[in-house]
């Protein structure tokens, strides 16, 4: 198995090589070179698994040879072990023919932990066999960076280095982020929003005195790893309601547009997914590009939702590449163009991206509305981006069942759940002491240079 970048111009990798990467030197994200599929007897083989088994059957045909069997078998238990529900991503009925696929029983309370943790084992165990050290850059909106901090925190072969916004995420949030006290784990509080924090990472991937010095990796969504890891709800969800023999449609509430890729990836392997729709909050850009074939940045507003409060969704550029028949040099001009501000997909392209993806958007207080309702009706405590996912599949449902993707524990946004429904839902009883606890954080300015000279003096001072 091997990956390419979506520009065409990096060389080819193993998993394990892309994974350590990240980003591809040319600026591309890496994706397979073909997509292995399953057949639907081999689908259908996988009712009733445990989820760790599903997984291992997911995903072992993008390993290649890079673990054995029963290498891979182990870094997935130990990647699943802490979750604190024995499914790991149990369905909960929602009403005729529309299901809420829970993925906040991880360690961190948001799907961030799934592939985190998955590829935190990855890492570990690449690395000591390589006899290596890497630094981790990544950037966040919110999950991702207590997800990759927890994950990594106190390994061996790991330095991790977080920026998310500075008072753009929620207090449990940054909690998350600036408590542990592991020494190989930073907390960067960046002045700007999400889309500084992925611009000054990729200026860092981009910067190959810096990223060879350092030896950068990445565990944001574009590691394809953290992609992998995603695609397998997508089967355990679907088998629990009866595929391969009964097609599914999935809501996925992004920003990034890293979970609902997987979905594709799991539809292009043969799971039968009817439709995949992209839900979006008030920072709409995937719904506006879906409407109008034209993807343009219309900056920032802070949402109820910050974890989708994004303009620059780097994974589309992914769903661009097949869009293009793997152009690459048709994807550069692209993001070249973006870059710039906006760039218009051609009429081809954007009815096959129609062809693959619905869309739909909430406003502030039509989210705020979902959750009171969905409480109301169903006693279901939903975080905004949840709700934002379950307002977008009410407008979509159909005979075929929707399975919309919890992506947060509520107890993570409370503020915006109490504005909304009048009750504050409580953080589980093993981190109720999180708003008490000690913060362990530095402020940065928004500038290249002094963040790369922050991160080079705290490796050489470990």
């Amino acid at each position: 198995m091997k990956y390419i970048s979506t520009r065409g111009n990096a060389p080819e990798l193993s998993f394990a090589e892309a994974m350590l990467t990240g980003l591809a030197r040319d600026g591309g994200l890496y994706v397979p070179k073909s997509i292995p599929t399953l057949s639907q007897d081999e689908i259908a083989a996988m009712a009733g698994l445990p989820y760790e088994e599903i997984a291992f059957r997911v995903m072992k045909p993008f390993i290649g040879d890079c673990f054995t069997d029963e290498e891979f078998q182990g870094i997935i238990a130990r990647a699943y072990e802490g979750f604190r529900h024995t499914a790991r991503a149990p369905l909960v009925q929602m009403g005729p023919n529309h299901y809420l696929l829970e993925l906040f029983h991880g360690p961190t309370l948001a799907f961030k932990d799934f592939a985190m943790q998955l590829i935190g084992q990855l890492f570990q165990f690449e690395l000591e066999r390589r006899k290596e050290r890497v630094t981790i850059v990544g950037a966040t909106s919110g999950d991702t960076g207590s997800a990759a901090i927890e994950a990594f925190r106190g390994l061996n072969n790991v330095d991790v280095f977080i920026l998310f916004p500075d008072g753009r995420v929620s207090d449990i949030q940054r909690k998350q982020m600036t408590t542990p006290a592991d020494k190989n784990v930073h907390a960067l509080a960046l002045e700007g929003d999400f889309d500084d924090c992925q611009a000054r990472l990729k200026d860092m991937f981009n910067d190959f005195e810096f990223r060879d010095g350092v030896k950068l990796a990445g565990v944001n969504s574009i590691n394809w790893a953290r992609v992998l890891a995603q695609v397998v709800y997508y089967f355990s969800s679907a088998l629990s309601l009866g595929a391969p023999n009964r097609k599914v449609s999935f809501t996925v509430p992004t920003g990034n547009f890293g979970d609902i890729f997987a979905g594709f990836i799991a539809k292009q392997m043969g799971l039968p997914i009817e439709k995949l729709v992209i839900a979006t909050n008030q920072n709409d850009i995937l719904h506006r590009t879906m409407e109008t074939g034209a993807c343009t940045k219309a900056g920032v507003t802070p949402s109820i939702s910050p974890s989708m409060d994004i303009q620059v969704s780097s994974n589309f550029e992914r769903a661009l590449f097949f869009a293009y028949d793997k152009d690459g040099d048709a994807v550069t001009k692209l993001m070249e163009e973006f870059n710039e501000g906006s760039f218009t997909i051609s009429q081809g392209a954007m009815e096959w991206l129609r062809d693959q993806f619905a869309s739909g958007r909430a406003s502030e207080e039509e989210t705020k509305k979902t959750i009171r309702n969905e409480f109301a009706e169903t006693g279901e405590v939903l975080c905004p981006h949840s709700a934002i996912g379950v307002k977008v599949a009410n407008e979509q449902l159909s005979e075929v069942p929707m399975i919309t993707l919890a992506t947060a524990h509520p107890a993570k946004f409370p503020d915006a759940v109490e504005d909304a429904m009048g009750a504050r839902p409580a953080l589980p009883p093993h981190m109720g002491d999180m708003m008490e606890r000690e913060e362990r954080v530095c402020q940065v300015p928004n500038q290249l240079a002094l963040l790369e000279t922050l991160i080079k003096d705290r490796i050489a001072a470990r």
